[in-house]
């Protein structure tokens, strides 16, 4: 177990952390110099900087963007994994197993099929998928720790009753973090974060719905941003460029930061 993945785990022990997600180096060293302890991977983020869709992105893409940011900083990085970029279990197993060698310190693995018609796996596929993941990681022997995630709640399907179910499954497949993106409610957040226990419960905040004190409160061990970095980082780019493109004008320039100020950052 490498020096960086024993962090991420004592990171997982108590308290509650915030690891943001940078979508490119430069974002990922900029997050590392605000002294955030560790960082995770935005598959949407990342496709978006290539000008693709989120979950358009090979594998081969997304292997090389683990070992870039890991290699840029010298914190943990989890790897936003998608689905391990295969469906059978043996294909989960056989990525996971690449991804490992990036340098990563964590990975996640999400139970969504991008199929709308049946946007989650099978349950005992579910599992299966967790289980490969699993026993992939234990087999090199790098402690890289696994995030299990069920989508259901941004795939169309919120049924928190099944959500838990997964997630306790996957917790007993060997998961050391449970992570189901798209809740807001926090006595559904508690619920999971009871049901799982002790084993540490991920909590995704891209809007002003919640305070790290209060998913602290209720024994959130981790929060992630996903691609909320990302989108403010567009959103600032799109209202500057159509200003530009609509009015003619250049005001939004004023609240951007100075060059001189982008070059101190990325001194060292």
């Amino acid at each position: 177990m490498s020096k960086l993945t024993d962090r991420f785990r004592q990171l997982h022990q108590s308290g509650c952390f915030v690891i943001p997600n940078p979508f490119d180096v430069g974002t990922a060293r900029v997050l590392e110099c605000l002294g955030f302890p560790a960082l995770a991977t935005t598959s949407a983020g990342f496709a978006w900087s290539l000008g693709r869709r989120d979950n358009d992105v090979t594998l081969d893409e997304a292997l090389a963007h683990l070992r870039a940011v890991s290699a840029a900083v010298d914190v943990p990085v989890n790897a936003d994994f998608e689905g391990g970029f295969a469906v059978e279990p043996d294909g989960v197993a056989r990525n996971v197993t690449a991804a490992v060698t990036t340098g990563i310190a964590g990975l996640s693995i999400e139970d969504s099929t991008h199929d709308a018609a049946q946007p989650l796996f099978d349950f005992a596929l579910s599992v299966e998928r967790v289980r490969a993941a699993r026993r992939a990681i234990d087999a090199t022997g790098s402690g890289v720790l696994l995030t299990a995630r069920s989508e259901g709640f941004i795939v169309g399907r919120p049924d928190l009753e099944e959500t838990v179910r997964r997630l306790v499954a996957y917790a007993a497949e060997g998961a050391d973090c449970l992570y189901a993106p798209g809740i807001r409610n926090m006595a559904d957040l508690a619920k999971i974060v009871d049901a799982v226990a002790p084993k540490p419960v991920n909590v995704g905040v891209g809007s002003d719905f919640t305070t790290v004190a209060e998913l602290a409160r209720i024994g959130v061990r981790r929060i992630s941003v996903g691609g909320a970095l990302a989108r403010a980082a567009w959103g600032g780019f799109m209202a500057a460029a159509r200003e530009i493109a609509e009015k003619g004008t250049f005001t939004a320039f004023g609240s951007a930061m100075s060059g001189a100020d982008i070059n101190e950052l990325f001194e060292s």
